[in-house]
């Protein structure tokens, strides 16, 4: 770095720590109660708040949330692992989900994602932002993938930086604070993520997400639990029902802006290009949203009117598993509904019959690959995300 000293904002400043190896990193300060939005912000917001408002209501009318938001959770950790790196991509992802294949590390990151998301937003209801949850989040985000050398499920107690492959601590893009701050500082960012201070609510998620990305309190990981605490804050403020917002999607494809976002609120202590592209973010995916859920509820019910002339249960069970993962495999279904082979692929082939699957694959019996390629598409935009 080559300053010495920047000068103290609102948010922080960059400064030397003390002694014969001292270095520059970034004090960020404790995070604001109040805040004036310039008109253009308080006019984004206006627009923001009514498309999310539409998203949790469209939310709140899921047939069966705990089915239809996997393909959202699955997309949210897809886009927000690419962010640090990843190239796991969509198909791949509801592969492994079939029982078809062991996950590539890229993937398993994914599967990761999921598990931490599924795990955390559970607790949800009898623990709140905290320092105890964002760890146990981590541990599970970070077992078992790249970085799980490095401390999963710990505080850093060492000193990390960000910068291109080779940079040193004197090279970094950012050095976050010492190890030392860190307590003072996730104190009050845990404080300040169950208040109701005197900003708009989507204001305080922005504000939190930057803060947290400050003090990087992990050595790896960082990136992906900020992004994914930006949902959670929403669920435990009660505005979404359910995780059907994915904003890694939006923030994998500014990816340039968002990173320059991040570190101009650092620099020049200017947040406003950061929560304008939040709030960017949270219009765009929401109506996005809208759109998808409105669709998946179309082909649930088309796909259980399908099997419904089947005269099987077993049928209208297998629009489930077709609507939490379009790909599925007969494996899937005899695991699934305890039901033996033949009758797994006789469901599958009868599915296919009425234009619900497509085969995709032939090979060994038990390793066909049927596609809901619409539910598929409805998904990921037919793009293959």
């Amino acid at each position: 770095m080559e300053i010495e000293r920047s000068q103290p904002t609102r948010f922080g400043e960059a400064r030397r720590t003390p002694g014969a190896h001292g270095y520059v990193a970034y004090f960020p300060a404790p995070l604001v109660r109040s805040i004036e939005l310039p008109s253009s912000t308080v006019n984004l917001l206006a627009d923001t708040e009514a498309s999310l408002g539409e998203l949790s209501a469209v939310g709140r009318l899921l047939p069966n949330p705990d089915l239809l938001i996997r393909p959202y959770m699955l997309r949210e950790a897809v886009s927000s692992t690419r962010i640090e790196g990843t190239q796991a991509e969509m198909s791949e992802v509801f592969d492994v989900d079939a029982a078809r294949s062991d996950p590539n590390p890229d993937v398993e990151e994914v599967v990761n994602y999921v598990s931490a998301m599924n795990w955390g937003l559970a607790q949800l209801d009898r623990l709140p932002l905290s320092s105890r949850l964002i760890l146990e989040i981590h541990r599970r985000l970070m077992t078992g993938v790249r970085g799980r050398n490095l401390s999963p499920g710990e505080f850093r107690t060492t000193q990390n930086w960000i910068g291109p492959p080779g940079s040193t601590i004197e090279t970094a893009t950012f050095v976050p604070p010492p190890p030392t701050e860190l307590g003072d500082l996730l104190s009050d960012w845990e404080k300040f993520a169950n208040e109701k201070p005197e900003m708009p609510l989507l204001v305080q998620n922005a504000l939190l997400h930057v803060q947290f990305e400050s003090i990087h309190p992990f050595l790896d990981g960082n990136g992906r639990l900020g992004r994914l605490l930006l949902i959670f804050f929403l669920v435990a403020r009660k505005r979404l029902g359910t995780p059907i917002l994915y904003l890694s999607s939006y923030l994998e494809q500014h990816r340039s802006s968002y990173y320059e976002a991040l570190q101009l609120a650092h620099e020049s202590g200017d947040p406003f290009p950061w929560i304008d592209l939040f709030l960017t973010a949270v219009r765009t995916q929401s109506a996005d949203g809208v759109i998808r859920s409105q669709k998946i509820i179309e082909l649930r019910d088309r796909y259980r009117q399908a099997a419904g002339e089947l005269g099987t249960s077993n049928a209208m069970d297998v629009v489930d598993l077709i609507c939490e993962n379009p790909v599925i495999n007969a494996r899937k279904v005899e695991e699934s509904l305890d039901v033996s082979r033949p009758t797994a692929l006789r469901l599958l082939q009868r599915m296919e019959e009425k234009g619900v699957l497509t085969e995709e694959e032939k090979g060994a019996r038990g390793q066909r690959r049927y596609v809901a390629q619409e539910m598929m598409n409805a998904v990921t935009g037919g793009s293959g995300e």
